[in-house]
């Protein structure tokens, strides 16, 4: 969502971040609650704010006003995609036993040692 410049005749400008199907709606003014129109001062800054902080202040802002339901919830994830499913397994972790019963795991870092 992108941040809008707003300015109060009383306090001066300020600016808030807010659904873009509300760019040209007034904002309250968050030191005196006055109604403030919406005001260019800046170039926009959404482009330059990094995806995953745009797609956390989304999220935010969806889960605020309605959150997702649990069927919503794993109705957006694909089959399998192993956060939410039930039933499965993680594939265990490759262990070897050498022929004294040593166990090794050769997919795990060399210089660390087992215990």
């Amino acid at each position: 969502m992108p941040v809008y410049e707003y300015l109060c005749n009383d306090c001066g400008p300020f600016t808030d971040i807010r659904p873009m199907s509300e760019y040209d709606e007034p904002q309250d003014c968050p030191r005196c609650d006055n109604e403030s129109p919406r005001v260019i001062l800046t170039a926009p800054a959404f482009f330059c704010m990094p995806s995953d902080k745009r797609k956390a202040i989304a999220t935010n802002e969806r889960s605020a006003h309605a959150p997702k339901t649990v069927a919503e919830y794993k109705a957006s994830h694909g089959p399998g995609c192993g956060c939410c499913s039930t039933g499965k397994k993680k594939p265990g972790r490759l262990m070897t036993k050498t022929k004294s019963g040593a166990k090794g795991f050769p997919t795990a870092r060399p210089w660390m040692i087992s215990h």
